[in-house]
Protein backbone atom coordinates (compact mmCIF):
# COMPACT_ATOMS: atom_id res chain seq x y z
CA UNK A 1 0.00 0.00 0.00
CA UNK A 2 1.51 3.34 -1.01
CA UNK A 3 0.61 6.88 -0.06
CA UNK A 4 -0.81 9.18 -2.72
CA UNK A 5 1.09 12.38 -3.48
CA UNK A 6 -1.18 14.70 -1.43
CA UNK A 7 -0.92 12.81 1.89
CA UNK A 8 2.80 12.23 1.29
CA UNK A 9 3.33 15.98 0.72
CA UNK A 10 1.33 16.85 3.85
CA UNK A 11 3.34 14.34 5.88
CA UNK A 12 6.61 15.74 4.55
CA UNK A 13 5.55 19.31 5.38
CA UNK A 14 4.63 18.25 8.93
CA UNK A 15 7.92 16.39 9.42
CA UNK A 16 9.97 19.35 8.17
CA UNK A 17 8.15 21.74 10.50
CA UNK A 18 8.49 19.40 13.47
CA UNK A 19 12.17 19.08 12.63
CA UNK A 20 12.52 22.84 12.69
CA UNK A 21 10.82 22.99 16.08
CA UNK A 22 13.07 20.16 17.26
CA UNK A 23 16.18 22.11 16.30
CA UNK A 24 14.94 25.14 18.20
CA UNK A 25 13.31 23.23 21.05
CA UNK A 26 13.92 24.66 24.48
CA UNK A 27 15.90 27.51 22.95
CA UNK A 28 16.09 30.97 24.38
CA UNK A 29 14.11 32.48 21.50
CA UNK A 30 14.25 36.18 20.87
CA UNK A 31 13.83 36.16 17.08
CA UNK A 32 10.89 37.40 15.09
CA UNK A 33 9.42 34.91 12.66
CA UNK A 34 8.22 34.77 9.12
CA UNK A 35 10.37 37.21 7.19
CA UNK A 36 9.21 40.17 5.14
CA UNK A 37 7.10 43.00 6.51
CA UNK A 38 5.44 41.29 9.46
CA UNK A 39 4.29 44.46 11.27
CA UNK A 40 5.52 43.24 14.64
CA UNK A 41 8.18 44.60 16.91
CA UNK A 42 10.33 42.91 19.54
CA UNK A 43 10.66 44.93 22.71
CA UNK A 44 13.56 44.69 25.14
CA UNK A 45 11.91 41.81 26.99
CA UNK A 46 11.96 39.61 23.89
CA UNK A 47 8.20 39.88 23.43
CA UNK A 48 6.87 40.44 19.91
CA UNK A 49 3.73 42.57 19.71
CA UNK A 50 1.39 43.60 16.91
CA UNK A 51 -0.61 46.84 16.77
CA UNK A 52 -4.35 46.30 17.05
CA UNK A 53 -5.16 47.11 13.41
CA UNK A 54 -2.43 44.81 12.02
CA UNK A 55 -3.27 41.57 13.87
CA UNK A 56 -4.33 38.33 12.18
CA UNK A 57 -6.19 35.36 13.53
CA UNK A 58 -4.59 31.94 13.72
CA UNK A 59 -5.95 29.17 11.54
CA UNK A 60 -8.12 26.50 13.15
CA UNK A 61 -6.71 25.39 16.51
CA UNK A 62 -8.89 22.50 17.53
CA UNK A 63 -8.56 18.88 18.52
CA UNK A 64 -8.39 16.48 21.41
CA UNK A 65 -7.14 17.61 24.80
CA UNK A 66 -4.92 15.56 27.09
CA UNK A 67 -8.03 14.48 29.01
CA UNK A 68 -9.73 13.25 25.82
CA UNK A 69 -12.22 16.10 25.31
CA UNK A 70 -12.66 18.12 22.12
CA UNK A 71 -11.57 21.78 22.21
CA UNK A 72 -11.73 24.57 19.63
CA UNK A 73 -9.84 27.74 20.61
CA UNK A 74 -12.26 29.79 18.45
CA UNK A 75 -14.89 29.07 21.11
CA UNK A 76 -13.05 31.45 23.46
CA UNK A 77 -13.59 34.53 21.26
CA UNK A 78 -14.43 37.45 23.54
CA UNK A 79 -11.70 36.39 25.98
CA UNK A 80 -7.98 37.05 25.98
CA UNK A 81 -6.44 33.64 25.24
CA UNK A 82 -2.95 32.58 26.30
CA UNK A 83 -1.59 29.74 24.14
CA UNK A 84 1.43 28.02 25.65
CA UNK A 85 3.39 25.49 23.56
CA UNK A 86 5.06 23.02 25.91
CA UNK A 87 6.37 19.50 26.38
CA UNK A 88 6.90 17.45 29.53
CA UNK A 89 10.50 16.80 28.36
CA UNK A 90 11.34 20.54 28.19
CA UNK A 91 13.29 22.07 31.09
CA UNK A 92 12.19 25.70 30.49
CA UNK A 93 8.58 24.46 30.27
CA UNK A 94 8.93 22.91 33.72
CA UNK A 95 10.43 26.15 35.06
CA UNK A 96 7.59 28.34 33.75
CA UNK A 97 4.67 25.99 34.48
CA UNK A 98 4.06 27.11 38.10
CA UNK A 99 3.92 30.75 36.95
CA UNK A 100 1.43 29.92 34.21
CA UNK A 101 -0.78 28.00 36.66
CA UNK A 102 -0.66 30.96 39.09
CA UNK A 103 -1.42 33.68 36.50
CA UNK A 104 -4.20 31.56 34.96
CA UNK A 105 -5.96 31.52 38.35
CA UNK A 106 -5.33 35.23 38.96
CA UNK A 107 -6.72 36.36 35.60
CA UNK A 108 -9.63 33.97 35.10
CA UNK A 109 -12.14 36.52 36.45
CA UNK A 110 -10.69 39.16 34.09
CA UNK A 111 -11.77 37.27 30.97
CA UNK A 112 -8.53 35.37 30.34
CA UNK A 113 -8.42 31.73 29.19
CA UNK A 114 -5.21 29.69 29.13
CA UNK A 115 -4.80 26.81 26.67
CA UNK A 116 -1.72 24.63 26.41
CA UNK A 117 -0.51 22.99 23.23
CA UNK A 118 1.40 19.89 24.28
CA UNK A 119 3.87 18.79 21.62
CA UNK A 120 6.41 15.99 21.06
CA UNK A 121 5.10 13.88 23.94
CA UNK A 122 4.48 10.61 22.10
CA UNK A 123 2.28 9.36 24.94
CA UNK A 124 -0.16 11.33 27.07
CA UNK A 125 1.02 9.88 30.41
CA UNK A 126 4.08 12.10 30.95
CA UNK A 127 2.14 15.21 29.87
CA UNK A 128 -0.76 14.42 32.23
CA UNK A 129 1.73 13.86 35.07
CA UNK A 130 3.40 17.19 34.23
CA UNK A 131 0.07 19.04 34.53
CA UNK A 132 -0.66 17.35 37.85
CA UNK A 133 2.82 18.04 39.25
CA UNK A 134 2.66 21.74 38.40
CA UNK A 135 -1.00 22.38 39.20
CA UNK A 136 -1.96 23.22 35.62
CA UNK A 137 -5.75 23.52 35.74
CA UNK A 138 -6.43 24.65 32.18
CA UNK A 139 -6.82 22.39 29.12
CA UNK A 140 -4.03 21.43 26.75
CA UNK A 141 -4.49 20.33 23.16
CA UNK A 142 -2.52 17.16 22.45
CA UNK A 143 -0.30 17.70 19.40
CA UNK A 144 2.37 14.97 19.50
CA UNK A 145 3.68 15.46 15.95
CA UNK A 146 3.23 19.23 15.71
CA UNK A 147 0.34 19.26 13.25
CA UNK A 148 -1.39 22.16 15.01
CA UNK A 149 1.87 24.07 15.20
CA UNK A 150 2.41 23.69 11.45
CA UNK A 151 -1.15 24.28 10.25
CA UNK A 152 -2.51 26.52 13.00
CA UNK A 153 -0.49 29.67 12.41
CA UNK A 154 -0.25 31.64 9.14
CA UNK A 155 3.22 32.12 7.70
CA UNK A 156 4.74 35.46 8.66
CA UNK A 157 2.54 35.76 11.75
CA UNK A 158 3.42 35.39 15.41
CA UNK A 159 3.90 31.66 14.87
CA UNK A 160 5.61 29.31 17.35
CA UNK A 161 9.27 28.70 16.54
CA UNK A 162 10.55 27.01 19.66
CA UNK A 163 9.42 25.16 22.75
CA UNK A 164 8.32 26.87 24.90
CA UNK A 165 6.45 29.55 22.95
CA UNK A 166 3.64 31.69 24.34
CA UNK A 167 1.17 33.45 22.05
CA UNK A 168 -1.59 35.72 23.33
CA UNK A 169 -4.80 36.28 21.35
CA UNK A 170 -6.83 39.43 21.87
CA UNK A 171 -10.58 39.38 22.54
CA UNK A 172 -11.24 39.25 18.78
CA UNK A 173 -9.24 36.03 18.52
CA UNK A 174 -6.26 37.68 16.79
CA UNK A 175 -2.58 37.18 17.61
CA UNK A 176 -1.35 40.17 19.60
CA UNK A 177 1.84 39.09 21.41
CA UNK A 178 4.41 36.29 21.42
CA UNK A 179 7.36 35.18 23.52
CA UNK A 180 9.83 32.53 22.35
CA UNK A 181 11.42 32.08 25.75
CA UNK A 182 10.63 30.87 29.25
CA UNK A 183 8.43 33.33 31.15
CA UNK A 184 7.90 34.00 34.82
CA UNK A 185 4.74 35.60 36.20
CA UNK A 186 6.09 39.12 35.67
CA UNK A 187 6.96 38.48 32.01
CA UNK A 188 3.60 36.84 31.42
CA UNK A 189 1.75 39.77 32.97
CA UNK A 190 3.70 42.19 30.73
CA UNK A 191 2.17 40.39 27.75
CA UNK A 192 -1.29 40.02 29.25
CA UNK A 193 -2.09 43.22 31.10
CA UNK A 194 -2.20 45.55 28.03
CA UNK A 195 -4.57 43.11 26.30
CA UNK A 196 -6.80 42.76 29.36
CA UNK A 197 -7.05 46.56 29.39
CA UNK A 198 -7.87 46.90 25.67
CA UNK A 199 -11.36 48.10 24.77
Amino acid sequence: MSLSRAPRAALLTTLVAVGALTLSACGDGGKSGGGGDTNFVTNTGGIDTVAKGKRVAPNKLAGETLDGKQLDVAGFKGKVVVLNVWGSWCGPCRAEAPYFAKVAKETKDKGVQFVGINTRDTEKGPAIAFEKDYGVGYPSLYDPIGKLLVNGFPRGSLNPQSVPTTIVLDREGKMAARSLKELDDEGLRKMLDPLIAEK
